[in-house]
Protein backbone atom coordinates (compact mmCIF):
# COMPACT_ATOMS: atom_id res chain seq x y z
CA UNK A 1 0.00 0.00 0.00
CA UNK A 2 1.79 3.23 -0.76
CA UNK A 3 -1.10 5.49 -1.83
CA UNK A 4 1.36 8.42 -0.13
CA UNK A 5 4.63 7.49 -1.39
CA UNK A 6 7.09 10.15 -1.38
CA UNK A 7 4.77 12.44 0.63
CA UNK A 8 5.59 13.83 4.00
CA UNK A 9 2.97 14.49 6.38
CA UNK A 10 2.50 17.04 9.28
CA UNK A 11 -0.81 15.80 11.85
CA UNK A 12 -1.29 17.47 14.91
CA UNK A 13 -3.92 16.00 17.39
CA UNK A 14 -1.68 12.79 17.14
CA UNK A 15 -2.07 11.38 20.54
CA UNK A 16 -5.48 11.09 20.08
CA UNK A 17 -8.36 8.80 18.59
CA UNK A 18 -8.56 10.41 14.94
CA UNK A 19 -5.30 12.07 14.52
CA UNK A 20 -3.35 8.71 15.64
CA UNK A 21 -5.40 6.71 13.26
CA UNK A 22 -4.96 9.54 10.53
CA UNK A 23 -1.17 8.97 11.65
CA UNK A 24 -0.93 4.76 11.39
CA UNK A 25 -2.65 5.12 8.05
CA UNK A 26 -0.49 7.36 6.76
CA UNK A 27 2.66 5.07 7.52
CA UNK A 28 0.76 2.41 6.23
CA UNK A 29 0.31 3.79 2.72
CA UNK A 30 4.25 5.03 2.23
CA UNK A 31 4.62 8.44 3.84
CA UNK A 32 6.47 9.74 6.48
CA UNK A 33 4.65 11.69 9.21
CA UNK A 34 5.84 14.26 11.99
CA UNK A 35 3.68 13.21 14.41
CA UNK A 36 2.20 16.70 16.63
CA UNK A 37 0.06 17.24 19.87
CA UNK A 38 0.58 18.24 23.31
CA UNK A 39 1.82 15.22 24.66
CA UNK A 40 4.10 13.07 22.30
CA UNK A 41 2.35 10.97 20.61
CA UNK A 42 2.59 7.04 20.30
CA UNK A 43 3.27 6.95 16.48
CA UNK A 44 5.10 9.03 13.63
CA UNK A 45 9.18 9.04 12.19
CA UNK A 46 9.44 11.99 14.27
CA UNK A 47 7.26 13.10 17.69
CA UNK A 48 6.59 16.66 18.83
CA UNK A 49 4.99 18.14 21.32
CA UNK A 50 2.95 21.67 20.49
CA UNK A 51 0.65 23.54 21.44
CA UNK A 52 -1.01 25.04 18.05
CA UNK A 53 -2.56 27.71 20.44
CA UNK A 54 0.80 29.23 20.79
CA UNK A 55 3.02 31.02 18.43
CA UNK A 56 5.98 30.14 18.87
CA UNK A 57 5.16 26.79 20.03
CA UNK A 58 3.63 25.91 15.86
CA UNK A 59 7.04 28.08 14.91
CA UNK A 60 9.34 25.46 17.07
CA UNK A 61 7.77 22.33 15.95
CA UNK A 62 8.21 23.81 12.17
CA UNK A 63 11.66 24.27 12.73
CA UNK A 64 12.11 20.66 14.23
CA UNK A 65 10.69 19.59 11.20
CA UNK A 66 12.67 20.71 8.79
CA UNK A 67 16.03 19.83 10.77
CA UNK A 68 14.57 16.19 10.57
CA UNK A 69 15.32 16.84 6.81
CA UNK A 70 11.12 16.71 6.05
CA UNK A 71 9.28 19.26 3.98
CA UNK A 72 5.62 18.66 4.48
CA UNK A 73 3.50 17.74 1.36
CA UNK A 74 0.43 17.22 3.72
CA UNK A 75 -0.78 18.67 6.87
CA UNK A 76 -3.53 17.43 8.94
CA UNK A 77 -4.93 19.69 11.53
CA UNK A 78 -6.70 16.83 13.78
CA UNK A 79 -5.80 18.47 16.86
CA UNK A 80 -9.16 20.24 19.06
CA UNK A 81 -10.31 21.66 21.67
CA UNK A 82 -13.66 20.19 23.07
CA UNK A 83 -16.60 20.90 25.99
CA UNK A 84 -19.72 21.57 26.64
CA UNK A 85 -21.35 24.41 28.32
CA UNK A 86 -24.37 26.38 28.01
CA UNK A 87 -24.34 29.41 25.92
CA UNK A 88 -24.98 32.38 29.18
CA UNK A 89 -22.25 30.11 31.01
CA UNK A 90 -19.27 30.16 28.72
CA UNK A 91 -16.36 31.76 29.82
CA UNK A 92 -14.75 34.28 27.53
CA UNK A 93 -11.44 32.51 28.39
CA UNK A 94 -12.72 29.15 27.86
CA UNK A 95 -14.29 30.48 24.21
CA UNK A 96 -11.16 32.09 23.74
CA UNK A 97 -8.65 29.55 24.39
CA UNK A 98 -11.11 26.94 22.08
CA UNK A 99 -11.03 29.54 18.98
CA UNK A 100 -7.20 30.20 19.16
CA UNK A 101 -6.65 26.39 19.48
CA UNK A 102 -9.30 25.21 17.09
CA UNK A 103 -9.38 28.28 14.45
CA UNK A 104 -5.96 29.73 15.31
CA UNK A 105 -4.25 26.67 14.84
CA UNK A 106 -5.06 26.43 11.23
CA UNK A 107 -3.52 29.79 10.65
CA UNK A 108 -0.31 29.05 12.52
CA UNK A 109 -0.27 25.83 10.45
CA UNK A 110 -1.13 27.63 7.15
CA UNK A 111 1.92 30.07 7.77
CA UNK A 112 4.37 27.54 9.05
CA UNK A 113 3.86 25.31 6.33
CA UNK A 114 2.43 26.48 3.26
CA UNK A 115 5.26 28.93 1.85
CA UNK A 116 7.25 25.39 1.38
CA UNK A 117 4.20 24.26 -0.38
CA UNK A 118 3.63 27.09 -2.64
CA UNK A 119 7.47 26.88 -3.62
CA UNK A 120 7.21 23.60 -4.75
CA UNK A 121 3.88 23.65 -6.16
CA UNK A 122 2.81 20.93 -4.25
CA UNK A 123 0.59 20.45 -1.09
CA UNK A 124 -2.92 19.15 0.67
CA UNK A 125 -4.24 21.11 3.85
CA UNK A 126 -6.85 19.01 5.63
CA UNK A 127 -8.92 20.15 8.36
CA UNK A 128 -10.95 18.25 10.91
CA UNK A 129 -14.27 20.43 11.33
CA UNK A 130 -17.14 18.36 12.62
CA UNK A 131 -20.91 17.92 11.71
CA UNK A 132 -21.68 20.73 14.34
CA UNK A 133 -20.43 23.45 12.37
CA UNK A 134 -23.87 23.36 10.32
CA UNK A 135 -26.47 21.21 12.81
CA UNK A 136 -26.95 22.99 15.87
CA UNK A 137 -26.66 20.93 19.56
CA UNK A 138 -27.76 22.83 22.91
CA UNK A 139 -24.47 22.85 24.84
CA UNK A 140 -21.82 23.18 22.00
CA UNK A 141 -22.20 26.84 20.78
CA UNK A 142 -18.48 27.39 21.71
CA UNK A 143 -17.10 24.01 20.05
CA UNK A 144 -19.94 24.57 16.89
CA UNK A 145 -18.65 28.18 16.30
CA UNK A 146 -15.01 27.18 16.13
CA UNK A 147 -15.97 24.55 13.42
CA UNK A 148 -17.76 27.06 11.75
CA UNK A 149 -15.11 29.24 11.75
CA UNK A 150 -12.45 26.63 10.24
CA UNK A 151 -15.13 25.52 7.60
CA UNK A 152 -14.58 29.12 6.16
CA UNK A 153 -10.95 29.26 6.69
CA UNK A 154 -10.75 25.85 4.57
CA UNK A 155 -12.31 27.80 2.00
CA UNK A 156 -10.93 31.13 2.25
CA UNK A 157 -7.60 29.10 2.19
CA UNK A 158 -8.25 27.15 -0.51
CA UNK A 159 -8.92 30.07 -3.19
CA UNK A 160 -5.64 31.95 -1.94
CA UNK A 161 -3.48 28.75 -2.26
CA UNK A 162 -5.17 27.27 -5.39
CA UNK A 163 -3.06 29.09 -7.97
CA UNK A 164 0.10 27.33 -6.32
CA UNK A 165 -0.92 23.84 -6.82
CA UNK A 166 -2.02 23.49 -3.16
CA UNK A 167 -5.43 22.05 -1.72
CA UNK A 168 -7.41 22.65 1.33
CA UNK A 169 -10.33 20.58 2.44
CA UNK A 170 -11.92 19.57 5.94
CA UNK A 171 -13.75 16.81 6.94
CA UNK A 172 -16.70 16.97 9.02
CA UNK A 173 -17.32 14.04 11.17
CA UNK A 174 -20.45 13.10 13.56
CA UNK A 175 -19.65 10.86 16.60
CA UNK A 176 -16.81 9.22 16.53
CA UNK A 177 -15.96 6.46 19.28
CA UNK A 178 -12.62 7.48 20.85
CA UNK A 179 -12.07 8.06 24.60
CA UNK A 180 -13.18 11.48 24.66
CA UNK A 181 -16.79 10.77 23.36
CA UNK A 182 -16.89 7.38 25.34
CA UNK A 183 -15.73 9.80 28.71
CA UNK A 184 -19.16 12.06 27.58
CA UNK A 185 -21.07 8.35 28.04
CA UNK A 186 -19.48 7.93 31.22
CA UNK A 187 -20.30 11.22 32.68
CA UNK A 188 -23.93 10.67 32.07
CA UNK A 189 -26.26 9.23 34.95
CA UNK A 190 -26.86 6.00 32.56
CA UNK A 191 -23.43 5.94 30.31
CA UNK A 192 -25.28 2.69 28.03
CA UNK A 193 -28.13 4.71 27.51
CA UNK A 194 -26.66 7.82 26.52
CA UNK A 195 -24.33 5.72 23.94
CA UNK A 196 -27.35 3.88 22.62
CA UNK A 197 -29.36 7.13 22.02
CA UNK A 198 -26.12 8.74 20.49
CA UNK A 199 -26.17 5.55 18.03
CA UNK A 200 -29.50 5.96 17.40
CA UNK A 201 -29.08 9.39 15.89
CA UNK A 202 -26.97 7.52 12.73
CA UNK A 203 -29.08 5.59 9.99
CA UNK A 204 -26.32 3.36 9.67
CA UNK A 205 -26.98 2.13 13.19
CA UNK A 206 -23.11 2.72 15.06
CA UNK A 207 -20.78 4.77 15.76
CA UNK A 208 -18.12 5.79 13.40
CA UNK A 209 -14.35 4.80 13.87
CA UNK A 210 -11.34 6.66 13.78
CA UNK A 211 -10.31 4.39 11.25
CA UNK A 212 -13.45 5.64 9.19
CA UNK A 213 -12.32 9.13 9.21
CA UNK A 214 -8.66 8.07 8.45
CA UNK A 215 -9.86 6.47 5.17
CA UNK A 216 -11.27 9.61 4.14
CA UNK A 217 -8.28 11.81 5.16
CA UNK A 218 -6.21 9.21 3.05
CA UNK A 219 -8.32 10.05 -0.01
CA UNK A 220 -8.42 13.50 0.61
CA UNK A 221 -4.36 13.86 0.50
CA UNK A 222 -3.88 11.83 -2.08
CA UNK A 223 -3.10 12.45 -5.95
CA UNK A 224 -6.21 11.17 -6.06
CA UNK A 225 -7.70 14.07 -4.75
CA UNK A 226 -5.92 16.06 -7.06
CA UNK A 227 -8.96 17.96 -8.58
CA UNK A 228 -10.36 18.69 -5.06
CA UNK A 229 -9.82 21.80 -2.98
CA UNK A 230 -12.53 23.98 -1.01
CA UNK A 231 -14.64 21.46 0.19
CA UNK A 232 -15.81 20.29 3.38
CA UNK A 233 -16.75 16.71 3.50
CA UNK A 234 -19.39 15.17 5.74
CA UNK A 235 -18.63 11.78 7.68
CA UNK A 236 -21.85 10.69 9.69
CA UNK A 237 -23.45 7.91 8.78
CA UNK A 238 -26.25 9.24 7.83
CA UNK A 239 -26.51 11.62 10.60
CA UNK A 240 -27.04 14.33 8.57
CA UNK A 241 -30.00 13.17 6.84
CA UNK A 242 -32.04 13.11 9.92
CA UNK A 243 -31.44 16.65 11.29
CA UNK A 244 -32.69 19.99 10.00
Amino acid sequence: MTRLHGHIAVVTGAAGGIGGAIVRRFAQEGCRVAALDLVEPADGDVKLTCDLGDDESVRSAAEAVASAGLLPTIVVHAAALGGRGATLETESDFLSRMMDVNVGGAFRLAKAFAPGMQARRRGAFLFVSSINSTFATPGLAAYAASKAALDSVTKTLALELAGDNVRVNAIRPASIDTALLRGGFESQPDPQAARAANVARHPLGRLGTPDDVAALALFLCSDEASWITGVDYLIDGGASITRR
